[in-house]
């Protein structure tokens, strides 16, 4: 499921925040972080909990004490998308899962990736949130494309979005 969540994390962050301080290469690479941590359980795990981008948060704010605001700014983004992640893969009605450690130290059995109809209508609905991105932010133009590659930021136009 890697275009559903890149492109919805991608997409939410993007109309909830509209920040140009963003780095929305970071809210990607959080989003996916639950599935890469968990992929060797085989199931949502530690990836899937609270305490895992709680956890990141704090070790993102502690290690950037005394550095540039920027370098925290860009950093925090990584715990932003992993919440992102958690919320676009339903891990909230795994309560046992998302309560790890606090309902016990077992996570239950379960599978990592639904069943491939839906899969395939997410990963479509992702590739749909991709493209109001690009278009939204310009991105099939070269110069907002070069930005983003370069800092992660979407030039994001002003007034509302339709």
């Amino acid at each position: 499921m890697f275009f559903w969540y890149l492109g919805c994390s991608v997409l939410l962050v993007l109309v909830v925040f509209r920040s140009r301080g963003v780095d929305y290469r970071l809210i990607a690479f959080g989003a996916l972080l639950p599935l890469l941590v968990d992929l060797p359980f085989g199931r949502p795990a530690i990836g899937h909990t609270l305490l895992f981008p709680v956890a990141l948060l704090g070790v993102v704010m502690v290690a950037t004490i005394g550095r540039s605001r920027l370098l925290r700014r860009r950093l925090i983004c990584v715990p932003i998308g992993v919440f992102c992640g958690l919320v676009l893969s339903g891990a909230w009605r795994a309560t046992a899962v998302i309560m790890w450690p606090t309902l016990g130290w077992r996570f239950p059995s379960g599978s990592l990736l639904g069943p491939w109809w839906v899969v395939l209508v997410l990963e479509l609905a992702g590739l749909v949130a991709i493209w109001i991105v690009v278009g939204w932010g310009s991105l099939y133009e070269a110069g907002p494309r070069h930005e983003f590659l370069q800092s992660g930021r979407i030039e994001q136009p002003t007034g509302e979005i339709e």
